[in-house]
């Protein structure tokens, strides 16, 4: 299974995507506030989110699994 990982140690501010959409590469997927910037968490795959792993006020670290793909 695919997944899509956290880049950066922060808080999730925004959910771009729910289970059942579909995303490709590049695709942002949400955002993680860190250091009091917005940073873009982007897909790096094609596929349909089968689960949403996080949701907004999460506070997540570099390299856990926010979603996965089917």
């Amino acid at each position: 299974m695919k997944t899509v990982c956290a880049t950066v140690s922060g808080k999730v501010v925004q959910c771009s995507v729910r289970e059942g959409d579909e995303v490709g590469p590049g695709d942002e997927v949400l955002k993680i506030e860190s250091m009091k910037m917005e940073i873009p968490v982007e897909s790096e795959a094609s596929g349909r989110v089968v689960r949403l792993l996080v949701q907004e006020g999460d506070d997540v670290q570099e390299g856990q699994v926010l979603v996965e793909l089917g």
